[in-house]
């Protein structure tokens, strides 16, 4: 018979006592009070951050936008048909943000910078704000070198300079895409980085555009973000934004963009 001495006991539990570590996690969570639209209400949720990513139960994503008294709003990065009433929400203590990198250049991407031009992944290991604020203006240079947009109505009467902004407007079929894409093909050789970002358009005229670009050579120098026609309405909101995000981290490699 085998006899074991007290002392041993108690070194045994000490042992025990002492590998122990229990991990306390404090989650913050809330409930669906509707869901519709690409818009969720959620009651709780107490503590979560404006633009701070939420999980649902069924794996869906949204972001907090809306923070009001009595319920948070979360727009979903979805189209969140497999989220219910009553289901439970929790906050990831995370603000929106995308990965960024150099390695973007001539991939085709989607909001959330997942590439959707079958042609891998993308490698990255900086992230940047969705919502990244603007350089202020003692950071910023004066405009004094024009862009060659290589269209002469513009470049001889009303001329475009680097690092200014310039709205192109106009009907439906009257040319706003033609000016842009012809603008980009113009830029092969000048040292300048393109962000084309497509948004509502047709899936065919995104690849139209896209074959357009790598027939020319533009690709080498250029990051497409594209949602088209079929994607969420948050999605296709916040579609400017990711390639907003991308272009800053970009200023800070290339000082041309």
């Amino acid at each position: 018979m085998v006899t074991i001495q007290a002392d041993e006991i108690s070194n045994i539990i000490r042992e025990r006592i002492e590998q122990y570590n229990r991990e306390v996690k404090i989650v913050n969570t809330g409930t669906v009070l509707q869901v519709g639209d690409g818009i969720a209400r959620i009651h709780g949720l107490d503590e979560v951050m404006a633009c701070e990513l939420v999980e649902f139960q069924k794996g869906t994503i949204g972001i907090a936008l809306n923070l009001e008294s009595t319920n948070v709003g979360v727009v979903l990065m979805g189209d969140g048909l497999l989220i219910q009433e009553g289901s439970s929400v929790k906050a990831t203590r995370r603000i929106a943000q995308i990965p960024v990198s150099e390695a973007y250049l001539g991939r085709v991407i989607n909001v959330l910078a997942k590439p959707i031009d079958g042609r891998g992944e993308i490698s990255s290991s900086e992230y940047r704000l969705i919502e990244s604020p603007a350089p202020g203006i003692i950071s910023r240079r004066s405009v004094y070198e024009p862009l060659q947009t290589g269209l002469i109505a513009i470049d001889s009467m009303i001329p475009i300079g680097r690092g200014q902004r310039e709205l192109i407007i106009g009907d439906r079929q009257t040319g706003k895409t033609a000016v842009a894409t012809d603008t980009i093909l113009n830029q092969q050789g000048q040292n300048v980085i393109c962000v084309y970002v497509a948004i509502g358009q047709k899936a065919s005229s995104v690849a139209q555009v896209v074959t357009t670009f790598q027939e020319r050579g533009a690709m080498e120098y250029t990051i497409v973000v594209a949602e088209t026609a079929d994607s969420p309405a948050t999605l296709q909101y916040l579609a400017p934004y990711t390639g907003a995000a991308l272009a800053n981290f970009l200023c800070t490699v290339n000082d041309t963009l």
